[in-house]
């Protein structure tokens, strides 16, 4: 990793955390309220490529945990540009009960439908976004079903336990 991006994050957010994972792969960790900015930061500084947004339910500490994965994009790592190839993991949790987050679709128009799977599958409301639509799901849940405490065996006995099973005639 560049030490002087990590020293820039580091000068301009004095709440993230930095893990290099591999030479190429970094991830930051930083308070909910700080994403935006962070976000914004790196776009400025060329990791302008939203590669995904994901969400992980970890139901036994409260929370869930909003993972951005950025890039540079269409950048070659080669001596022409004189940049690496860099993938940033931005990651920070929100508590589970009502969990709320600020769209980043106003700095990534892409981040639209990842924040649309995410509300249907955990049930994470994207303050400012402007169609929170569902994306897969044909029907409502009492419990999004990405979630931990969902119920899988409950649900497929509700749904397909009372089809009558179709029985062969023996000739």
């Amino acid at each position: 990793m560049n030490e002087s991006l990590r020293e820039k994050l580091e000068a301009t957010f004095k709440d993230v955390q930095i893990t290099v994972l591999a030479e190429s792969r970094v991830t930051v960790t930083a308070r909910s309220d700080s994403v935006p900015a962070v976000l914004r930061f790196l776009k400025d500084l060329g990791l302008d490529h939203l590669a995904l947004v994901s969400a992980v339910d970890w139901i036994e500490e409260g929370v869930f945990e909003l993972c951005y994965v950025l890039t540079s994009y269409m950048e070659n790592d080669d001596e022409v540009t004189g940049r690496e190839k860099l993938h940033i993991i931005l990651k920070t949790t929100i508590p589970r009960e009502r969990p709320q987050f600020k769209t980043v679709t106003g700095i990534f128009p892409n981040a639209e439908p990842y924040e649309r799977e995410i509300h249907e599958l955990f049930g994470i409301e994207f303050e400012g976004h402007k169609r929170l639509t569902p994306l897969f799901l044909e029907r409502e849940y009492e419990i999004p079903p990405f979630r931990k405490d969902f119920d899988t065996r409950k649900y497929v006995e509700d749904v397909f336990g009372n089809i009558p099973s179709v029985e062969t005639e023996e000739k």
